[in-house]
């Protein structure tokens, strides 16, 4: 008989299953996932330098290349610097938010998301920022919004680019003002990604002063319930903002979960 490609099925009846086929790792991955485990538990510290490449391939038992492109892979994610004839081990690098951003982004075009489940998730963060910035915010990140509002103001009516910066340093001041860095730094590489599919849209949508404007409007909302500390107001504006600005963009049966959000309120 010929061989079944069939996976087995382990146990019977109700209890029946099957298991995935095993991917191969390479070796060099098992070398990186040493090392970031290290430095997750603290046992290697920013600052401090790994072994040598020389007493790296004592360590692991791999090969020079092994470990040449495990090194490759940490730097190229902001984990460790290497000087070429830097007789010293790599340096390893504390950890910045820019890292972060960037495994982020690395993370959504590797899985490329729908744009319903980016504005969801843009509603989810902006408005949770928005929460905590009414409740967090000092005199001064007041200011800042509200100076970043001036120049959307300004902008309205001759320039989409001015009002895109603007309207984006409004989203970064509340956002600092949250106290927040996973908000922070997520809400940036969700809001770029949005941005980055349908802002040509919107840059020569025959409409797009009115945008601007009606953008304008949800925002000076969202600033009113900041300033007098309303969380609930400025959380619940700015679902409504972003569903307002954006559902237009998405088909009819493709808004249920961004009104679900809203039902929540």
């Amino acid at each position: 008989m010929p061989e079944s490609t069939a996976r087995p099925a382990i146990g019977t009846g109700a209890t029946a299953r099957t298991f995935e086929q095993v991917r191969p790792v390479r070796l060099y991955e098992r070398v990186v996932e040493q090392i970031e485990a290290a430095l997750a538990r603290g046992e290697i510290k920013p600052g401090e330098r790994l072994p040598s490449e020389r007493e790296l391939v004592v360590q692991f038992g791999a090969s020079r290349s092994t470990i040449r492109e495990a090194l490759r892979v940490l730097e190229s994610n902001g984990l460790v610097r290497s000087r070429p004839g830097d007789p010293n081990g790599p340096e390893v690098l504390p950890f910045s938010t820019g890292q972060l951003a960037k495994q982020m982004r690395r993370l959504v075009s590797a899985q490329p998301l729908g744009l319903a489940e980016l504005i969801a998730s843009r509603m989810i963060l902006d408005s949770s920022a928005n929460r905590l910035a009414a409740r967090l915010h000092t005199a001064d990140e007041l200011a800042e919004m509200e100076r970043a509002i001036e120049a959307m103001r300004a902008a309205t009516d001759d320039s989409y680019q001015r009002f895109s910066e603007a309207d984006f340093a409004f989203h970064e001041a509340i956002a600092r003002a949250s106290r927040n860095t996973l908000i922070q730094v997520s809400n940036q590489v969700v809001r770029d990604t949005v941005l980055g599919l349908i802002s040509d849209k919107i840059a020569h949508a025959r409409n797009a002063k009115a945008l601007m404007r009606t953008s304008l409007a949800h925002h000076e909302e969202v600033l009113d319930a900041i300033r007098s500390r309303d969380g609930e107001a400025a959380s619940r504006a700015s679902k409504r903002s972003l569903y307002d600005y954006y559902a237009g963009y998405l088909p009819k049966n493709a808004r249920e979960p961004l009104l679900a959000l809203l039902d929540d309120d």
